[in-house]
This record gives C-alpha cells, sequence and structure tokens, in this order.
C-alpha cells in the first residue's frame, strides 16, 4: 500500500504540473493580440486547445491510476485514464492510457491465457489516497484454488463496483471492462456494429468507452469530424453525461431525438399512436405532397396592371410555369426563380402583344418606324418590363401565394394544424383515421417524431437563398460599420496628435496613424468565437459524423434512421440496444428490419451474454416476462446473487413498503416505477410517505435526488439500488408494447426489487 500510494502520489504531482502548464499557455494565448486574420485563427485554435486540455486533466482527477500489470519479465505498467510520460528521461511510461494497445492485457488476461502477465492488481483510491488492492496471480496452480467466477477478469473490483450505492450519474467502467465488453470497444472503426445485450449487459457503458477508445484511436479523423451520441431522452443524457469527461474526452455530442433538427429543442407530447403514424417511411410521400399541394393555381385569374395596361395570371400561364419549375429538378425553393422567370416571361408575352413589338429593332439594318404604325419595342424595352414585373407588389403577392418561401416548420406547422391539407398530402400513405389524427392546433410544441420530420422537409425545401444572402449583407454591414468606427478612431487620433506635438522638435515621431490603418484597427477589434467541433457540428445539419453510437437503438423510428444515415454518410455506428426491451411502437422488431435497407448484410452484429447489474434473484422473475416476449429468448446469465428475492405485494401497502426501503437506502437511490398515467398521482403518495427525503418527477427528473418517480420509459437505460414497480398490471396494458416496457422495469434494480399490483 504504502509503494503504491508513492507512485501514485508521484502521478498527481505530474498531473498538477500539465494541468498548471496548460492553464500558463492559455492565459499567455488569451492575453495575445493578432491584427492579421491568420493570427487571430491561431489565437482562437490556441485558446480552444488549451481550455480543452484543461477540462480533460481536470477532469481525470479521480481515480488516475486504477491498475498495474506485472509482466514476467520488465517492469511494471501502470494502467490509468490517460497516458503521462517521464518527459526528463528516456520518455518511459509512468502511466499506460487504458486504450493504449500495451493496456489490453489488463483487460483479456486469464490465467488461461495470461498474455505475458504474471499478476494483475486493481488500485481503489478515494480522492489521491490508494484504499485497496485487489491482486490476481494469473497462473494456472494459483488459479486452481481460487473462487473468480469463470469469465470475469477483477472480479472484486467488478462486485465492489456493482454493489457500491448508485449516486444518480453514471460511472465508467473502465477499471472493470471485462473481455467480451473489450472486444466490442475496440473493434475496427468502419462500418455498422449493431452491439445486442440484455438488462445489466453494460450496452450504454461499452458504446460510451467504444466513444473514447476510437477518439483516441482515430484522433486525427475523428477530431475534425466529431462523434455523435443518441439518447432516448434528456434524463439519460444526464446521467450518462459525466462518463465521457471522466475518460478524458470533451468533444462529444450528446443527443436526444428531438435535437435532430439545428435550432428546434423538441419536447412535446402527443399520443403514442401518432408518433407511430409519423415514425414510418410513407411520412416521406406525405411531405412531398405537402409540397406539391403549396405550388397553388389560381383558382379565378389575378390581375396585374402595368402602365394601366391590364395583364392577367391565370391558371393556364401557372401550370405552365409551374412545369417548368418541377422539370427543372430543383427542390421547392430552389425552383421558385424558375417559377417566378416563367409567370414573368408569360406577363412579358402578354404586354408585348398589347404594345407591340419590332422584331427588327435591335437590328443596324432595320428601318424606322413611320408615322402611325403601332408602338414598337425592342430587347431593352423587353427587359425594362420584365424588371419592372419583378417589382411589382401585385406579381409579388401571387408569387407569395402560388409558391410560397418555405420553411421546414412552416409546411409542417400548417400541415398538421390544416385538415384539408393534410387530406391532400395523404395519398395512400395515410388512411383517414391516421389522417384526423395528426391534426392539432397551430402553437402546439415540437415533438421528439417531430424533429425527423423538419429534417426530411429541410431536404425536400432546400435553404431559402434570401436568408443565406441576408447573412452576407449583414456580415458585411457589421463589417463595414466596424471599418467607419475605427476610421473615426484614427481621425481622432491624428487630430489629437497634430494638438499634442505641433511645436515638437523631432519629425519623425511615430504616431498610431503611422502603424495602423483602419482596416487593420476594425479586424483587432472582432470578436473571435472560437467554436469547438462539437458545438459547430450542432449548428449545421448537414454535418457529416465521423462515428454516429446510438443507445437505446431500438427504439428508433425509420424515419429516425433516416436522418441518422443521412448524419453519417460512411456508415460508420455502433448501435446498441435489446430487441425485447422495444418500447416504442414505431420501433424495431428486429435488427435487419432497420439496416437491410441501409447496408444489406454489412452489418455486424456482437452480443453481451453477462449480466453484470442485475442479481440473479430478480433475473429469474423478469426472465418469465422475457419469455412471453419472445420464447426463444434466452436472458443474460447474472454475476451475482444478492440472496435477497423480489418481494411481491399490494398496492395498498405502498406506504409500508417505501418507509422500508428508505431505511436500508443509506446514500442509494430508490426508484418507483409505474404506468406514466399513474406518475403524478403516485408522486404525491411517495412525498406523503417520505416527507424527510427529495422526490424527484416530471418530464425531466433529477436522478441525484434519493427517490424518483418514473415511468417504465423513462427509466429505460438507468438503474437504481432498490425499485418498487407500481401496478405491473397497469405498466402492460398501457401501451400496444407494455409486455417489454414492464420487462424493461422490472430489471432496473442492481439490489431488491418490489412489485406491488
Amino acid at each position: 500500500m504504502e509503494a503504491e500510494q508513492k507512485h501514485v502520489t508521484s502521478l498527481y504531482d505530474r498531473l498538477d504540473g500539465m494541468r498548471a502548464l496548460a492553464e500558463t499557455r492559455l492565459s499567455g494565448a488569451l492575453s495575445s493580440t493578432g491584427g492579421t486574420p491568420q493570427a487571430r485563427s491561431q489565437r482562437e485554435s490556441s485558446v480552444g486547445m488549451y481550455t480543452e486540455q484543461l477540462a480533460q486533466l481536470s477532469a481525470v482527477e479521480s481515480g488516475l491510476c486504477f491498475g498495474r500489470l506485472d509482466p514476467e519479465s520488465g517492469a511494471p505498467l501502470y494502467i490509468g485514464r490517460i497516458g503521462i510520460f517521464d518527459e526528463e528521461g528516456d520518455y518511459e511510461p509512468l502511466l499506460l492510457d487504458w486504450r493504449a494497445p500495451a493496456s489490453r492485457p489488463f483487460y483479456l488476461a486469464t490465467a488461461a491465457d495470461p498474455l505475458g502477465i504474471r499478476r494483475r492488481r486493481h488500485i481503489r483510491s478515494k480522492g489521491r489516497t490508494v484504499v485497496a488492492l485487489d491482486d490476481e496471480v494469473l497462473d494456472l496452480a494459483a488459479a486452481a484454488g481460487s473462487a473468480t467466477r469463470e469469465g470475469l477478469a477483477g472480479e472484486a473490483a467488478l462486485l465492489s463496483a456493482v454493489d457500491a450505492n448508485r449516486t444518480g450519474r453514471m460511472r465508467d467502467i473502465v477499471e472493470t471492462i471485462q473481455a467480451e465488453q473489450d472486444r466490442i470497444i475496440r473493434a475496427d472503426l468502419g462500418g455498422v456494429l449493431v452491439v445486442q445485450g440484455g438488462p445489466g449487459t453494460g450496452k450504454t457503458a461499452v458504446a460510451l468507452h467504444r466513444a473514447a477508445y476510437l477518439l483516441y484511436t482515430h484522433r486525427r479523423e475523428l477530431s475534425t469530424r466529431a462523434v455523435l451520441v443518441v439518447g432516448p431522452n434528456p434524463t439519460f443524457l444526464r446521467y450518462i453525461s459525466h462518463v465521457l469527461p471522466s475518460l478524458a474526452e470533451t468533444g462529444v455530442l450528446l443527443w436526444t431525438l428531438g435535437d435532430l433538427f439545428p435550432g428546434v429543442t423538441a419536447r412535446g407530447e402527443e399520443p403514442e399512436r401518432v408518433a407511430a403514424v409519423k415514425g414510418r417511411l410513407g411520412m416521406v410521400d406525405v411531405l412531398a405532397a405537402a409540397i406539391a399541394d403549396r405550388q397553388e393555381l389560381p383558382t379565378e385569374p389575378i390581375a396585374v396592371e402595368l402602365d394601366r395596361e391590364p395583364l392577367t395570371i391565370d391558371r393556364e400561364l401557372a401550370a405552365t410555369a409551374r412545369d417548368r419549375a418541377r422539370r427543372s429538378g430543383k427542390v421547392h425553393n430552389q425552383a421558385r426563380d424558375v417559377f417566378q422567370e416563367a409567370l414573368i416571361d408569360g406577363l412579358v408575352e402578354q404586354a408585348a402583344a398589347i404594345i407591340g413589338t419590332d422584331p427588327y429593332a435591335d437590328d443596324p439594318l432595320g428601318g424606322d418606324d413611320a408615322p402611325g404604325d403601332p408602338q414598337l419595342m425592342g430587347a431593352a424595352d423587353l427587359a425594362d418590363i420584365r424588371a419592372e414585373l419583378a417589382a411589382d407588389d401585385g406579381v409579388r403577392a401571387a408569387l407569395d401565394t402560388l409558391w410560397p418561401r418555405l420553411t421546414p416548420q412552416r409546411l409542417l406547422r400548417d400541415l398538421f394544424s390544416s385538415p384539408e391539407r393534410l387530406a391532400a398530402a395523404r395519398g395512400e400513405s395515410l388512411t383517414l383515421a391516421e389522417t384526423a389524427a395528426l391534426v392539432r392546433p397551430a402553437g402546439s410544441p415540437w415533438t421528439p417524431a417531430d424533429a425527423p420530420l423538419l429534417d426530411e422537409a429541410a431536404e425536400q425545401l432546400g435553404p431559402l437563398p434570401e436568408l443565406e444572402a441576408a447573412a452576407k449583407t449583414m456580415a458585411e454591414r457589421v463589417r463595414r460599420s466596424e471599418l467607419s468606427y475605427a476610421e473615426g478612431a484614427l481621425e481622432i487620433a491624428r487630430g489629437s496628435a497634430s494638438i499634442d506635438v505641433e511645436d515638437e522638435d523631432d519629425p519623425e515621431l511615430l504616431l498610431v496613424t503611422d502603424l495602423l490603418d483602419a482596416s487593420r484597427l476594425a479586424e483587432r477589434q472582432e470578436d473571435g468565437e472560437y467554436l469547438s467541433v462539437a458545438e459547430r457540428a450542432a449548428r449545421d445539419r448537414k454535418w457529416a459524423f465521423g462515428h454516429v453510437i446510438v443507445d437505446e437503438a431500438q427504439e428508433l423510428s425509420p424515419m429516425a434512421w433516416r436522418v441518422l444515415m443521412r448524419r453519417s454518410p460512411s456508415r460508420s455506428m455502433t448501435v446498441v440496444g435489446d430487441i425485447a426491451q422495444t418500447g416504442d411502437p414505431a420501433g424495431a422488431a428486429s435488427w435487419s428490419e432497420v439496416f437491410d435497407p441501409y447496408v444489406t448484410d454489412r452489418w455486424k452484429l456482437a452480443e453481451l451474454s453477462v449480466n453484470y447489474r442485475t442479481p440473479a434473484e430478480v433475473m429469474a422473475l423478469a426472465g418469465e416476462v422475457l419469455a412471453r416476449i419472445d420464447p426463444a429468448a434466452t436472458p443474460p446469465r447474472s454475476v451475482r446473487s444478492t440472496g435477497q428475492q423480489p418481494v411481491q405485494g399490494s398496492l395498498d401497502d405502498l406506504a409500508s413498503v417505501l418507509s422500508g426501503e428508505a431505511a436500508m437506502l443509506g446514500g442509494g437511490r430508490l426508484a418507483v416505477i409505474a404506468p406514466a398515467a399513474r406518475v403524478a398521482g403516485l408522486a404525491d403518495e411517495v412525498r406523503a410517505a417520505l416527507p424527510s427525503l427529495a422526490v424527484a418527477v416530471g418530464d425531466e427528473p433529477d436522478l441525484e435526488s434519493p427517490v424518483a418517480v418514473l415511468s417504465a420509459r423513462q427509466s429505460k437505460g438507468l438503474e437504481f439500488d432498490a425499485v418498487v414497480v407500481a401496478d405491473p398490471d397497469g405498466i402492460e396494458t398501457e401501451s400496444p408494447r407494455g409486455v417489454n416496457d414492464l420487462y424493461v422495469a422490472l430489471t432496473r434494480a442492481t439490489q431488491r426489487l418490489t412489485v406491488l399490483k
């Protein structure tokens, strides 16, 4: 213990030195000023780099060094969250990053295959103090009499981590990664890797550690393209948010389905049957039809006046213009210019027919008009008429009616608030009942199922050219304003200088105006905004991520997958989930139905078979529900038993059950999981039964509270020391896949489970 403490202390001394150096460099970068665009860019890059370094070095403070390998020959190797090297010597590793190839025996070595390792030591710390050591001697003779479970590495450390009280935040498993998890974490970057695993197998932890590993091994590629992690809800993302920073990775974007469309945070609620309809691929055709429906023809001729001459936009002219715009192959907003041009062409022809045209007006050999001839116009005259019509308010109003500028938000709001527009767009994709179910008030909040539809609408509509032009105009206006301000400042400086040095003897005295012109002064006043790769990716709908990780992937609808495939054109994805836990009506029934349309048979399946979280007693009860979902399914094998059988009772005993659980809770966490319709009411009962404890409830409950009241969907991916499942029959009957939801609810406990009917 004393020897290991000495080494750990020396590592923390090095960490402090690295942090102090990064702080000094960050301070220097912040204080530097650069007049040229290149200098400013370098400054912003340095500030971003040193800020990220400081965040990483601070995040690995807890559990910096957690392992040691003693090879059969050579010096011991220490394993930790980051790599630390002896920069004063031969750059020998003082601490190996857990992702480095040399660290892999820490997770894979067994007595049967020690991989050249004599002993593996787990070092447990509290703060900077070593509090425990767990040794495994990796030779067959020593292992023969040991109680280590087959296939488990670092059993003592693993069981200590699993048995520890939950805190409301997910812990990393970097100290206790098992062999089957390690193989998935270190799998190749390319292609789609599907990780199927039942409750407690560590799917989420494996996915997050895989993100950290890929960022370590493919830093150059992924640092410029970012990694996206998609989770089922905001509560889940908060629960896992500390894992990657604790692994020294900060450049990852965490999103829910409702965050997929930049600028919109979709958190509204709607009936499951409505979300299921929106999740079907048939909505692609519905949106296309909805856009076509906005490309209208006038029911009555639209009158336009040109120099008091009456012109008309009738149905025939509008149809001709619409056909030309649609044949252009451009998306709606870009085809508007084609429609406008064709419409004005028709109006110019009307004007020419009324006023007259001289076909030889631009011909130098043509003759002059004779007195009394009709008024004749040349090409220049027609161009003037065209420009006048393009600027005419009546023409503009007609254009906005017949071919309006559309944003995805406007298209969907108008569509879902109008039974008539929905009826016109439904085609064969929606039944009459489904069409009626989609209708909602115009001011309704966006829901998670809307986000993929907004993205699809953006694809089919295209950007608004005038918005892009307006952004450029605003940027130029700001630049000119800054330049004008700088010129004024220099003019004041010149005036002040002429007064101050009027009687000076030194004509060579340098002034600010000799060294700096207005353009360079304006550049120095620009506030550069440093954005990380993840921040830039969050703002750009068309960003192509280097890798996409999807957790609880079985819940995503076909429309959601369509969006994610656009975000990952390289099809580099890690997808983790459990088909048996699918609760969303629009979710997956099999992995092949999800991926065959995009990568045919070029996706790989890996399975996690060991349950590290859920006690065997709890899994026995949950296994009965799993058999109802899929009689052929095999529940994951639990590695631990608590000796406590699940308790079954009556909901009338809820108060006494809660009091008993609170007495045993210690510093852990208790969850009451119930049908969504009963959550609010049960929360009042829980507060009354446990007046001294904070109770979290709501759309985004605080999991750091000792007690949480959740629906089965909200509990997905979470874990608690004790769980009370209230009204299991209600959970099962609440949705079409209620039995799957019940299976989720029954498998959230790490210690104790109570079921109250």
